[in-house]
């Protein structure tokens, strides 16, 4: 099918539409509605998703907490300025956490690296596990919550490279969900970013529901595709916790015919990993690496809210995969002529 090629989601974006800062109020980013079934495009405003759901609705939303990610440290003898990106913590006992290092060409196994303005931190290289990514061992004397709270005091919010500014003291609240609980992203779940207390609460009073499960995103859906062909790309694992609370909730709105709205592509992403084989959603506590581009049959949501997405990214892919790719590729066209504003800290767009 000829969807399956990279280059049939090329466009150009202009890069005055990628959003350097968020807009002041939440969920008063613009809402683009996009109807399936009739084609039809409408302009709101997000706090206008209120229109669109009622009694019975399930909104299925991504509780995983950003970490202040990105560091800076200096290698020993040089004191080259070298960023760490942290991405996962691999043995808490042993201070092992897996990175990514730039400029790559300048660590090797057995270098020391220095963090903090003392230099109080140290960390040496004990493995090369890509090209780019390391394994540090930090050394450290203290118990892990006083590490944990040493590191994560030198490191600060990793804003993704395409908004090409300084981080600023609101990207820490910003850059995150309300409802984030649970440490251990990089990447910010950005469709949930336009939820705010005040339209959670309206949305409640309706009687639809919220429920949580947790993926912890990473920067896979960063990385550039480098194939032609979509079936021989592939993505990073991703951890995910669906509960049966959740499973049970969603399926209960299934089976009444509610609607089911994933909040974010890491979202589908988690509910399409864990299908039953009646279409259901099971609880799920594991890793995936689902990479989802058309054909692709959906199980679970019947509605999506994602935002606007960068050319030839995997986030597009899934997003016309749902919408379908003329209307969606459409649709962006149209966003690019009304201006809306793309990427994590941009506009969002509603599929139903």
């Amino acid at each position: 099918m000829v969807e399956m090629k990279l280059s049939k989601f090329k466009f150009n974006l202009p890069s005055n539409l990628i959003a350097t800062h968020p807009v002041p109020h939440r969920d008063e980013s613009r809402l683009m509605v996009v109807h399936r079934k009739t084609g039809e495009i409408e302009h709101k405003i997000f706090k206008d998703l209120i229109q669109y759901f009622g009694e019975g609705d399930v909104f299925v939303m991504n509780n995983t907490k950003v970490f202040p990610a990105r560091l800076y440290g200096n290698k020993e003898k040089t004191g080259a300025r070298i960023e760490v990106f942290l991405l996962r913590e691999l043995n808490p006992a042993l201070r092992l956490w897996d990175v990514l290092v730039d400029p790559a060409r300048k660590i090797r196994i057995g270098n020391k690296l220095y963090f903090g303005e003392d230099e109080s931190l140290v960390a040496e290289v004990i493995d090369n596990t890509t090209s780019r990514g390391r394994t540090l061992r930090f050394l450290y004397d203290g118990t892990h919550e006083e590490f944990k709270k040493t590191l994560y005091g030198m490191g600060e919010t990793p804003l993704p490279k395409y908004i090409n500014r300084p981080v600023e003291p609101d990207d820490i609240e910003r850059y995150q969900t309300i409802y984030a609980t649970e440490e251990g992203a990089v990447v910010a779940p950005a469709a949930g970013l336009h939820f705010s207390r005040e339209l959670m609460r309206r949305l409640e009073i309706k009687d639809s529901k919220f429920v949580f499960l947790t993926v912890h995103s990473s920067l896979g859906n960063y990385r550039e595709i480098d194939v032609e062909d979509l079936s021989k790309h592939k993505i990073d694992s991703e951890q995910v916790i669906i509960s049966e609370d959740v499973a049970n909730t969603v399926n209960q709105a299934i089976d009444n015919n509610h609607r089911v709205c994933a909040v974010g592509s890491s979202v589908m992403r988690a509910i399409e990993s864990a299908v039953s084989t009646d279409k259901h959603l099971k609880p799920f506590d594991g890793w995936t690496n689902k990479f989802i581009f058309l054909p692709y049959e959906f199980s679970v949501a019947n509605a999506m809210i994602t935002n606007f997405h960068q050319p030839l990214s995997t986030l597009l892919m899934m997003t016309v995969s749902f919408g379908g790719y003329d209307l969606i590729m459409n649709a962006y066209q149209i966003a690019i002529k009304e201006k809306y504003r793309f990427c994590a800290y941009g506009d969002a767009m509603l599929i139903l």
